[in-house]
């Protein structure tokens, strides 16, 4: 498989910029591997294609306000800085991602306060816009936290042309996020709403989480034309013994472990038994998934309509199969399905 194989033409108007105003009510595209079927539902209607005790995987990760805006010293030039991930709590060092970054070079100072209550020293560059920052504050760690927080904004990917606005905090968050550490959210479970929830309980399909703390590698563009030579960002990823039990009884079982979303998938096949089972994992992965490929866990997978030659679009191609898959954006484009973030999700089922 080649990158190019994954390009196709996406209108600007065809990515979703804001969700349906109930998230159990997108369209729902559902892909039938065997027989090659496509059918068109709502998502709310998902759960008609399982039973009691199917599982269900979802990825509990939750969105921080990531993306931040300062100046910097002595000219007051307005930098963005997106914050990737904490190195050190101790001396408050992080990885950040700088914007414009030819301004910022290793000992300038940004100040995100009138006050100067939060200031940033440069201390290193990691990549052409990435820089290591050691945050200056006067209090303690929760307090700091709570700053970051505060000053931040909900770090809506760029494919969104338009400003952040109040909405986007809740709705670019599943309902069932716990785990604080991702700068994107795991796109499939923002379909799932309360009621959807409350309606698969009573049918007896069961819930595991696993958590995976998706970073911008996961969105990272491709730049090699033979995707064997793409190195995925790794991402911490988390699975617990109660979630192994869970997806081993569906196994042994033979009844439905349902991925939802690439991430969970991506989790997933990181920790694998060697008879095909799932085991604990307290790490980091840098999966790659892209045709052809062996799944060992899931038996079906929730996704959305991703943006072409992204590394979403080749895991997904990878379970339905690449012809299918192709097949099934072709009409998603004719027939009027939202795409990306905000957009609209598939179903891949035998």
């Amino acid at each position: 498989m080649k990158l190019s194989n994954f390009g196709y033409n996406l209108p600007q108007d065809r990515i979703a910029q804001y969700p349906e105003e109930n998230r159990d009510e997108s369209k729902l595209m559902v892909l039938h591997r065997k027989s090659g079927k496509i059918e068109h539902k709502l998502f709310k209607d998902v759960i008609d294609y399982f039973d009691e005790k199917d599982v269900f995987v979802m990825n509990d990760t939750k969105v921080f306000p990531a993306r931040l805006y300062g100046n910097k010293e002595k000219t007051g030039a307005r930098i963005e800085v997106f914050l990737l991930r904490e190195l050190n709590p101790t001396t408050k060092l992080w990885d950040v991602l700088v914007d414009p970054a030819r301004k910022i070079r290793i000992g300038n100072k940004l100040y995100f306060t009138e006050d100067d209550s939060l200031v940033a020293e440069v201390i290193d560059n990691t990549t052409s816009r990435g820089r290591t920052l050691r945050f200056l504050f006067d209090g303690t760690y929760e307090e700091f936290r709570k700053k970051l927080k505060d000053l931040g904004e909900t770090p809506l990917p760029r494919e969104l042309d338009r400003d952040v606005e109040e909405n986007d905090e809740e709705r670019y968050q599943t309902i069932f996020a716990q785990n604080e550490g991702a700068v994107a959210a795991p796109v499939a479970g923002l379909h799932f709403s309360k009621h959807l929830l409350k309606r698969m309980e009573i049918k007896g399909i069961d819930v595991a989480n696993v958590t995976m703390h998706i970073g911008l590698g996961t969105f990272a563009p491709v730049e090699v034309e033979d995707l064997s030579k793409h190195k995925m960002d790794s991402e911490q990823a988390f699975i617990s013994q109660a979630t192994c039990d869970a997806v081993n009884e569906a196994i042994d079982n033979k009844r439905n472990v349902v991925a939802v979303g690439t991430t969970t998938m991506r989790t997933l096949e990181s920790s694998v038994s060697s008879d095909g089972h799932l085991n604990t994992y307290d790490g980091w992965t840098s999966k790659f998934i892209f045709p052809p490929y062996d799944f060992s866990i899931a038996t079906a997978m929730i996704t959305n309509f991703h943006p072409p030659k992204s590394t979403l679009m080749m895991q997904a191609a990878a379970f339905a199969g690449y012809d299918f898959l192709k097949e099934a954006y072709d009409i998603a484009l004719k027939e009027g399905y939202r795409f990306s973030t905000y957009g609209d999700a598939m179903l891949i089922i035998d």
